[in-house]
């Protein structure tokens, strides 16, 4: 899956204070945009326990200067991430950006225009700006619309881009010369909320636009940007996706697609028939990302090969391909080739933070540009993750990546947290753990990520297993699935086994917690859906019919009743462990009403249950404040729940 370059990178962190202690000194001071209900206060022994942990940054790259050979990173040096300027390997981080909320942007071709996006509090109502000498230029409406970044023009004179000005709804096509917000204009009004501008057409007159459906659904279109006209690409009526196209200098155009695949591939698109030829050979793993070089002379992509990345170079003259192997096992993304040939990407692994890095196309050599610090820890000390593969009950494999604590430091059965991913289109792959090597490196607790059907990165058809009502339990039964192999693992103490997840990781958190209360001793849920049908009723109207999709349709009568039929709500009286709750008060994708109905309802049952709530926070903590806020929340329920500690 492509990186957007203006796509802000959420998990950039900085050394910066965390939380001034209290008027009473045995305790931190809770951010003055948390409610914390339920939650016992954090001990300042705790934070000071953890720091290192807590202090570490990450940096990410956003694209190439044109003008002066410099990089543009997302890193974050105080509360959030912010637009940084680096102008060589391993040069200093020059803040370009100082918004209160997390800012992304992306250099026009010529090194002349920086675009930037934000939005405010996390409500992802994405506005479009300039950026000069640390001030911002609105391009967009500044109102309640979402606005999301396509495509510079090569010739750096347009930006696409769609929006949701005109109801709110659909997200329309939109062109602007970003030197004059004036010159906003509409060029096709659309239907649905997954539109996007992908490129233009090296001459300017024609724009290749995609429309997302679902995971394994998309469309091509080729846009007259003079009449307006949507022409489709290839056949709409079969049952394929793309993840990313691109035109090269000749003005043929690349994409990634899983037709007549199970994989995405990267290869041609013949805009005048819709034929697609694949180029790319591996045939197993998808094709997550590709640029192509200015001069159309090569094109680098990476592969997603059961969670790690290999980056290739294809020589597109000869077809011939090359594979840098100086990369170790880690996650690449974000590709964008510069002018004069340099790879630039992010990458990170389990013992290495998010970082930037460049690859030299004659010689494949890599070179790093940032090193983000990490509280001054030995990453070295953080273990690699080991693939754990179970077949489930109707057969089907399905995989996930276990953390293991030092067996030499913790002998003996450990505790486990099973932490499930969102999406439901999502993956779990072995990055750098972040504040969770605190749990493995310091207490001693295993963490497993599981990859339940329904994940990206296996395939079209293993992605679509958990599609609908009728076969959405089918994941929550991989997890009993995990949970029979890990329960059995000699090194794990399977009377000290919880969960936790994020928005659809924490619908599993949730159900989780009712299918295997016997198996688990708390449950950490994280904006999480409680009732589909009051989820779908209520997460915002841009994305309402793409969950749809997904979930099924609450409108027909006999989708709704099966939706409220598998909803945890529906079975809010099975969950019998103690469950910690953590929402977003701006959060568009599943509303704060979600968590307030579980929270109610569990203490109506006499059970337990902590609320932390972000008012000035979306989907998910952004804010480092906040974030640190959460571990340490998180920390104390493990210790009561997992830890057996008082």
């Amino acid at each position: 899956m492509r990186i957007h370059p203006l796509a802000v990178v959420a998990v950039a962190c900085a050394l910066a204070p965390t939380a001034v202690l209290a008027q009473a000194p045995d305790v931190v001071e809770k951010p003055a945009a948390l409610v914390a209900d339920g939650v016992p206060a954090i001990p300042a022994a705790l934070a000071a326990e953890t720091r290192p942990y807590m202090e570490f940054r990450t940096a990410g790259f956003a694209g190439w200067n044109a003008r002066d050979r410099s990089m543009l990173i997302s890193t974050r040096f105080g509360n959030t991430a912010q637009i940084h300027r680096v102008a060589m390997p391993m040069g200093a981080r020059e803040q370009l950006s100082f918004e209160v909320e997390p800012t992304g942007g992306r250099w026009s071709p010529d090194g002349g225009v920086l675009v930037v996006s934000k939005d405010k509090g996390g409500d992802e109502f994405y506005q479009l700006y300039t950026l000069s000498e640390g001030r911002l230029t609105l391009l967009t409406d500044g109102g309640r619309s979402r606005n999301s970044f396509g495509a510079w023009s090569a010739d750096s004179r347009l930006i696409g881009y769609s929006s949701t000005r005109r109801n709110g709804r659909d997200s329309d096509l939109y062109v602007m010369d970003p030197r004059d917000p004036s010159t906003a204009r509409m060029v096709a009004q659309v239907d649905g909320g997954g539109w996007s501008i992908a490129d233009f057409s090296p001459d300017g007159r024609t724009a290749v636009v995609v429309q997302g459906l679902q995971v394994t659904k998309s469309n091509l279109f080729a846009l007259d940007l003079a009449s307006g006209r949507l022409t489709p690409i290839g056949d709409h009526s079969l049952p394929i996706a793309y993840d990313g196209a691109r035109f090269a200098p000749d003005g043929t155009l690349w994409v990634t697609s899983d037709q007549d695949s199970d994989f995405q591939r990267l290869g041609r698109m013949d805009i005048a028939t819709g034929v697609f030829t694949p180029v790319s050979t591996e045939p197993r793993w998808d094709v997550d990302d590709f640029d192509i070089a200015g001069d159309g002379s090569f094109i680098a992509y990476t592969i997603n090969e059961a969670g790690s990345t290999r980056l290739r170079l294809m020589d597109v003259a000869s077809g011939q391909v090359r594979t840098v192997d100086s990369l170790p096992a880690g996650i690449a993304g974000g590709l964008d080739i510069a002018p004069w040939g340099d790879i630039g990407l992010t990458f990170s692994s389990a013992r290495s933070a998010s970082d930037a890095f460049s690859v030299d196309p004659r010689t494949l050599a890599v070179t790093r540009w940032t090193r983000s610090e990490t509280g001054g820890l030995d990453v070295t000390r953080n273990v690699e993750p080991e693939l754990i593969e179970v077949s489930s009950f109707d057969g089907e494999r399905v995989s996930g990546f276990l953390y293991r604590p030092d067996p030499a430091r913790f002998p003996g059965p450990r505790p486990l947290i099973v932490n499930i991913h969102g999406g439901p289109e999502g993956q779990s792959r072995p990055g750098f753990m972040g504040r969770n090597n605190y749990l493995i490196n310091e207490l001693g607790v295993a963490i497993f990520f599981p990859n339940v059907r329904g994940s990206t990165g296996y395939g079209k058809r293993f992605v679509s297993l958990d599609n609908g009502p009728d076969l959405r339990e089918n994941s929550v039964r991989d997890i009993g699935a995990y949970l029979d192999r890990l329960g059995t693992d000699p090194a794990i103490d399977a009377d000290r086994i919880a969960v936790t997840g994020g928005s659809y990781g924490g619908y599993m958190c949730y159900a989780g917690a009712i299918h295997y209360a016997d198996r688990l001793r708390g449950a950490n849920c994280v904006v999480a859906i409680s009732n589909f049908v009051t989820f779908l009723e209520n997460t915002e109207a841009y994305r309402r019919d793409l969950r749809r999709v997904e979930y099924g349709d609450e409108r027909d009568a006999a989708q709704r009743a099966r939706l409220i039929e598998i909803s945890p709500m529906t079975r809010v009286d099975e969950i019998t462990i103690p469950l910690m709750v953590v929402t977003g008060g701006n959060d568009p994708r599943v509303p704060a009403s979600e968590a307030d109905q579980m929270i109610a309802a569990v203490r109506a049952n006499g059970r337990t249950a902590w609320h932390l709530l972000g008012q000035d926070e979306g989907h998910g903590f952004a804010k480092k404040v906040n974030q640190d806020y959460q571990f340490w929340a998180g920390l104390l329920f493990w210790r009561e729940t997992l830890l057996n500690e008082d």
